[in-house]
């Protein structure tokens, strides 16, 4: 059995990139952006852990935290503006938010 390295660490970071990328720029639901977001901060976090196991320093894992605790905020923050658009414009849909336009 091969032992698991820090190339199938980021290989899985790089497929969760690649489909957190693939979401933010393909759909229109808000809420669906938001997911890719999370997908997309959850590739960096594996980079981090991985990188911190493989020179041997709790840096990385330590930063890992701080992310997590941004990735949180982040949600709760957009899914509050998320609440207000939709009482707002009855949508979630991003091409039809249009309140920064003149």
């Amino acid at each position: 059995m091969q032992p698991i390295t820090t190339v199938h660490y980021l290989v899985l970071s790089a497929a969760l990139l690649l489909i957190g990328t693939i979401g933010v720029l393909t759909r229109r639901n808000i809420v669906i952006i938001l997911m890719s977001i999370e997908l997309i901060l959850n590739a960096v976090n594996i980079n981090l852990v991985a990188f911190s196991q493989h020179v041997q320093n709790m840096g990385g894992q330590i930063f890992t935290i701080f992310v997590i605790t941004d990735a949180v905020a982040e949600a709760a923050v957009g899914l509050g503006i998320l609440i207000a658009l939709f009482r707002n414009k009855e949508t979630v849909q991003a091409d039809q938010i249009d309140l920064l336009k003149w």
